[in-house]
């Protein structure tokens, strides 16, 4: 079995750190970006061994990330944690800049790629204004998507949160297929009237297999769902 490299094993001038000051962040992996985060291991625990957990920890659960949930990796204190996390949502604001504007499927797809290798269900809701710019990114559900699960409070007290005119929806298929179920019509329904009782429009639904996708708005199928 391969060992596992630490630091001391990494010559100095190819360290996390020092690379960074020679070369620039862009120059570093995302394992040596954390690295450099977390600064320090502890006895008898690598500060690299911390890192690749921490990498698996955000990998897993990035939308729902917590200081509690990020504590739970072994070296982890209530400091360490924080940082990690106000880099996480530093990150997350200016890659999402202001102005993003959601006015295609393709653009929605374009933020959610990462759920296409998702092992399980991942439901998100992306909230936007009037002009469709994007507003936030947040994971509602994880698991197999019904009717009982998806409640509207959850997706609508985040978007009056937001003052969003406007919520569009994105779901993985792990099997792989982008045809949506007869459980996501449900859903999709059950929201599109909740929508309309709050003020608040449900702009499209898109269904994500392992390489297509499906989306309710572009096949029509949100405007037959809406009161004649």
């Amino acid at each position: 079995m391969k060992k596992k490299k630490i630091l001391k094993d990494i010559p100095k001038h190819e360290r996390p750190r020092e690379k960074m000051i020679d070369k620039g962040p862009q120059f570093l992996s995302n394992l040596e970006l954390l690295t450099v985060l977390i600064g320090s291991g502890l006895p008898g625990l690598d500060v690299l061994e911390i890192a690749r957990n921490v990498k698996r920890k955000i990998e897993k659960e990035f939308d729902s990330l917590t200081v509690e949930n990020l504590k739970q990796v072994n070296g982890v204190g209530p400091s360490k944690a924080c940082l990690i996390l106000a880099a996480v949502e530093l990150s997350r604001r200016f890659l999402v800049k202001e102005g993003t504007k959601l006015d295609s499927h393709k653009k929605v797809v374009a933020l959610a790629e990462d759920l296409r290798r998702k092992k399980q269900e991942h439901f998100i809701s992306f909230t936007v204004d009037g002009d469709t710019n994007l507003i936030r990114r947040r994971r509602v559900f994880k698991g197999t998507l019904n009717q009982s699960l998806i409640h509207p409070r959850e997706i609508f007290a985040d978007a009056v949160s937001d003052r969003a005119a406007g919520v569009i929806l994105v779901h993985n298929h792990p099997s792989g297929s982008s045809q949506p179920s007869k459980e996501d019509f449900a859903v999709t329904r059950q929201l599109v009237d909740a929508g309309r009782i709050m003020g608040i429009d449900i702009i499209d639904h898109i269904v994500l297999g392992k390489k297509n996708h499906f989306s309710f708005q572009k096949e029509g199928i949100l405007k037959k769902m809406q009161p004649r």
